[in-house]
């Protein structure tokens, strides 16, 4: 079970998408999926924004003051010990009953819709991949190394197919 807190900073972006909440719960449980026992509740905040808002988060953060789709801030540190090893599971909640809190993404409603327009993808279709992929960060994937990318690629490539979309990296 997922809850998914979303923080709309952008408007826009229930103009473009006005199911923006039930996109980034189906995303965010789909990345979930990666865990082949979910039991307990897990939480993860979305933040969509703009432009404006994402290049100051990815300056502060990344040391990138230019606009980006997408960023992710972990609550644990789950990545894999060995290249294209499976990532550490969260850690239980501490508090009985209580939802874990798996981390924050952020989401750029101008370059996603730049993004899936020169991809000619439908932008429901992009952002339900950029949420997957953010909340997979969440969990531990990463694609610094080829090994990496090849297992969160195949992962989010798979879910995409299973939820009937078409593959992301096609």
């Amino acid at each position: 079970m997922t809850a998914v807190d979303l923080v709309v900073e952008e408007p826009a972006w229930l103009e473009a998408l006005p199911d923006l909440a039930d996109i980034a719960e189906r995303a965010a449980g789909m990345a979930l999926r990666a865990l082949e026992d979910a039991d307990p509740a897990y939480q993860i905040c979305v933040m969509a924004c703009g432009d404006d808002r994402i290049a100051d988060l990815n300056a502060e953060f990344r040391g990138k003051p230019v606009p980006t789709n997408v960023l992710s801030w972990p609550a644990f540190d789950l990545a894999p010990t060995m290249p294209g090893g499976a990532p550490a599971k969260p850690p239980p909640a501490p508090v009985p009953g209580e939802p874990v809190f798996l981390g924050d993404v952020a989401i750029a409603l101008q370059v996603v819709m730049r993004e899936a327009d020169a991809a000619s993808l439908p932008l429901k279709t992009h952002a339900t991949h950029l949420i997957l992929h953010a909340c997979l960060h969440l969990l531990g994937y990463d694609h610094e190394t080829p090994e990496d990318a090849g297992l969160m690629e195949a992962f989010e490539t798979r879910s995409m197919i299973e939820a009937g979309f078409d593959d992301p990296y096609a």
